[in-house]
């Protein structure tokens, strides 16, 4: 069965970090563009951050460039996303998901697997 499980999410102060997990089963993981998603209380599910299955390459919100980095890690077939100098703003529920088609989407629409999210909460 394919899935993606997220994991690492929490509380965290306004100005500190936290490393978002997204480990895969039933498939290896780095052959597929991978997305990490936030969704807001009330607001639509939004894009964070990319990272290419062909070449590794990445993209990122406005919102979260100098803050955010997305990573993979091919021996624990796992994509990370390390989020430093958080914000308030940045408190959402985070989606890893998994795209078959060629390269990274800023699309929720043109992803095929996602997993169940974990929140990330940046408060005082």
């Amino acid at each position: 069965q394919l899935q993606l499980v997220e994991s690492g999410g929490g509380l965290v102060q306004p100005g500190g970090s936290l490393r978002l997990s997204c480990a895969a089963s039933g498939f290896t993981l780095n052959y597929y563009n991978i997305g990490w998603f936030r969704q807001a209380p009330g607001k639509e599910r939004e894009g964070v951050s990319y990272i290419s299955g062909s070449d590794d390459s990445t993209d990122y919100a406005d919102s979260v460039k100098g803050r955010f980095t997305i990573s993979r890690d091919n021996g624990k077939n796992t994509v990370y996303l390390h989020m430093n100098k958080m914000k308030p703003e940045d408190t959402a529920v985070y989606y890893c998901a998994a795209r078959w088609g060629p390269g990274y989407s800023a699309y929720v629409d043109e992803y095929d697997l996602w997993g169940r999210g974990t929140q990330v909460t940046v408060s005082t």
